[in-house]
């Protein structure tokens, strides 16, 4: 693997609509209904967005992060961007971003509490359609991740996505439900479900590596070129389409490695698989290097790289099938 550090810089835009300070908290064990002392516990700047930037500017991309943002707790978000050097395009609103709880239990199991966010005037989404739109003469790659604020419909989202598409960029979109649902109806270059929001998506359980390959085919004939299915410890399939359109399966098994914490793991793999198309890897390439680097999320608290000698010998483990 060349060193990030070696490799000539690219341009990213990151869209986080609904980031949030995340308070992280460990506990032994979670009890449901009784009081829980935290062992360790931190807040930061986070949302899905903002992770894959972090770790795209780790990676050595030159990163813009826009998005929504409340004024009246900004601080920790732009001590981020200052440190990851990221250009700050946030539109700012009138209140506080929410707080959410992720709480970490000694077997690796993590438990969300996430709030719905502020709400999002006409005028600022005026004015971040604005920035989006002048980012997207100057961008190729663009990252849209996490959920939708109040105030930001489904529909409204899709069509951001179609925007950008219609202009030829490169859009990977990784969010859930509805919002899901209606942004793959705006053809976006490439989709990270993991098992249970493509189980959603199709509405149905999935039992077996051939029902989340058929599941995956049948999302992937609404217009998509890549969908990458995440499957925790039991790996990544990415189905892309070849020069005729057939469909071409991959498949990564991650080593065995004592997990952490999963936050970020989802985001981690969708900075790999963008820093793999920036860089114009070969295919098993940016699969590998994706899966190390969600490998090395989970092996670890924070969100980023921090350790490339680690991320290498990840990445030789990882089995490419």
């Amino acid at each position: 693997m060349n060193k990030p550090m070696d490799i000539a810089k690219h341009k990213v835009v990151t869209i986080t609509l609904n980031p949030a300070l995340d308070l992280n908290g460990s506990v032994t064990e979670l009890k449901l209904g009784s009081v829980n002392n935290v062992n360790t516990g931190s807040l930061h700047a986070a949302g899905k967005g903002i992770n894959v930037a972090q770790v795209l500017a780790d990676l050595g991309a030159e990163v813009t992060v826009t998005g929504f943002l409340g004024q009246e707790n900004e601080t920790l978000f732009c001590q981020l961007f200052a440190r990851i050097k990221a250009q700050d395009k946030f539109i700012r609103l009138a209140g506080s971003t929410r707080t959410n709880v992720k709480l970490l239990e000694a077997s690796g199991q993590v438990s969300d509490i996430n709030f719905p966010g502020l709400q999002v005037t006409p005028q600022a989404i005026s004015a971040f359609e604005n920035t989006l739109f002048e980012l997207a003469d100057t961008h190729d790659f663009f990252v849209l991740a996490g959920s939708l604020p109040q105030g930001v419909t489904p529909t409204l989202c899709a069509s951001w996505i179609e925007k950008l598409t219609q202009r030829g960029k490169k859009v990977i979109f990784d969010s859930s439900g509805a919002a899901l649902q209606a942004g793959i109806a705006a053809s976006p270059w490439l989709i990270k479900p993991n098992e249970h929001e493509l189980a959603t998506l199709i509405g149905h359980s999935l039992t077996s590596q051939s029902a989340y390959q058929a599941a995956a085919e049948k999302v992937a004939k609404q217009g998509l070129e890549h969908v990458v299915v995440s499957r925790g410890e039991k790996g990544v399939m990415w189905l892309s389409r070849d020069s005729t359109g057939l469909a071409v399966w991959r498949y990564a098994k991650p080593p065995k490695m004592d997990v952490i914490s999963t936050v970020g793991a989802g985001d981690s793999l969708v900075a790999g698989f963008c820093w793999g198309a920036m860089q114009a890897w070969p295919a098993q390439q940016t699969l590998c290097f994706a899966t190390a680097l969600s490998v090395l999320a989970v092996s670890q608290v924070a969100v980023g790289v921090n350790d490339l000698s680690r991320l290498t010998d990840l990445q030789s483990q990882v089995v490419i099938e």
